[in-house]
This record gives structure tokens, C-alpha cells and sequence, in this order.
């Protein structure tokens, strides 16, 4: 399946590349810093200006509608930063979620703009977790171009880790990455591609793929983005 979606928001990044994604004009910046990195983003622009800003959450909300959840699941949502799916899930009733990221100043945002009812904002790294790794198990995990980030095995084999911990068993699992034909660098950084096989790898056999397409992700600049959208299920102990 291929889905081809414009994005209606602006962005103030520069595109310096084709393989490149929203490149700061501050060039690379270190993985060791990627919390000054997140914070500077979202505090020099307007977050509906952000390259990564989405307005239209239908390919997400496909895979949502598909885990079938009652309102009253608890669902992560991992680098959320001021994501305006959270928005969504709170109008459609869902009352247990969590928006996590590392950046302070983008849940912030997000907080100011939908309020602290119904949703618990935590920030922390993914890769030297001090509270994630203290919260109950949750029924959806959700991470729209988070993972792609960590290029290491070692960093990968941390996140997939925590995941593997934090989603309950028949819990579901939402990764939306660069594909194999997507960007090389995001934001000044270098990333990860993947393909469903991969991701299905990094979970092993304890998760079932239910759903997969490819989506073509058009910036304001015209320029397109590659992602694969996957759903899992984790499958009983």
C-alpha cells in the first residue's frame, strides 16, 4: 500500500539537501546533545512552522482505528514533541495518554496548548531513561520517526529494550520510520532506515506485523520523504 499525503503546515528549515529532512542551518549537531538540539528547535521556531509538524494524521490514525483499543487504554506516544496527534486522540475520547520527549520546551508547548486532563508529559531520554523506565506497562506504543535517529546497535538495542518492557502482552506496537528510500539525515542528523523486516528483526518473534505501507510525506519545500508505516501486536507470554 502507498499513500501519498501533503503536509499543510510551514516550515522555517532550509532544505540544504536531498537527503537531507529540516537540516538546521547550524549544520550536524551531536547525538551527545540532543537535548540543547530539541530545545533549540522548538524554542527559535513556531511549532507549526517545524518541517516535522503534522496536520494531517491519517496514516496514524489508520493504524490507531486498527488495535481496536477502548478509550480507556493507556497509549505512549513516544517524541511526541507538540505533535497535534495528541490533540486528536484527546477529541476522540481516549482518556489515559502520555507524551514523552526530550525536549522540555516542546511538551511545554504542548501542554499550554491542550491542557494536563487526561495526558502525563514526561521528559526523558530515551537511550538513559530515568522515568520511563518507572511507568506501567502500556497498551499502544506509538513513535513516528523517533528510532530512526538512534544509527548505533547499541542505542537501538536500548530503545527496543525499554519498548519490549513497556508495552503490555496483546499490546500494540506503531513505528513509523525512513524507509530504505528515505532521508539519510534529519534535522542535521544523521539516521537509521528501515523496512518492515528490520523492524520485525528488532522485535523478534514475541511481536506480530498486522500492518504495513509505505507513505510519501511531502514537505512545504515540495520535497518528499519516504517512511514505512508498521503495526505490531505482542503476542501473550
Amino acid at each position: 500500500m502507498k499513500m501519498n499525503k501533503k503536509n499543510e503546515s510551514n516550515s522555517s528549515c532550509s532544505i540544504t539537501a536531498k537527503n537531507s529532512c529540516c537540516a538546521t542551518s547550524e549544520g550536524t549537531t551531536s547525538t551527545k546533545d540532543l537535548k540543547s538540539h530539541w530545545d533549540k528547535a522548538y524554542t527559535n521556531s513556531p511549532e507549526e512552522k517545524l518541517g516535522w509538524f503534522e496536520t494531517d494524521l491519517n496514516p496514524m490514525l489508520q493504524l490507531i482505528d486498527k488495535t481496536k483499543l477502548s478509550k480507556e487504554a493507556k497509549i505512549i506516544n513516544i517524541g511526541a514533541g507538540s505533535t497535534v496527534l495528541i490533540d486528536e486522540l484527546l477529541n476522540q475520547g481516549y482518556n489515559r495518554l502520555i507524551a514523552s520527549d526530550i525536549s522540555k520546551v516542546a511538551l511545554k508547548n504542548l501542554e499550554n496548548r491542550v491542557g494536563n486532563k487526561n495526558v502525563e508529559f514526561i521528559v526523558d531520554d530515551l537511550l538513559n531513561s530515568e522515568k520511563l523506565n518507572n511507568i506501567n506497562p502500556v497498551d499502544l506504543w506509538i513513535d513516528r520517526a523517533v528510532l530512526h535517529f538512534f544509527t548505533e546497535d547499541k542505542d537501538q538495542d536500548i530503545y527496543f529494550n525499554l519498548l519490549k518492557n513497556k508495552v503490555k502482552p496483546e499490546g500494540f506496537v506503531i513505528l513509523a520510520e525512513f524507509n530504505l528510500q528515505g532521508a539519510k539525515k534529519c534535522s542535521g542528523l544523521d539516521v537509521f532506515q528501515y523496512d518492515a523486516k528490520m523492524l520485525q528483526n528488532k522485535l523478534g518473534d514475541g511481536y506480530k506485523l498486522i500492518e504495513v505501507f509505505d507513505y510519501t510525506y511531502t514537505m512545504p519545500s515540495g520535497d518528499e520523504r519516504e517512511y514505512v508505516y508498521t503495526l505490531f501486536k505482542k503476542l501473550k507470554n
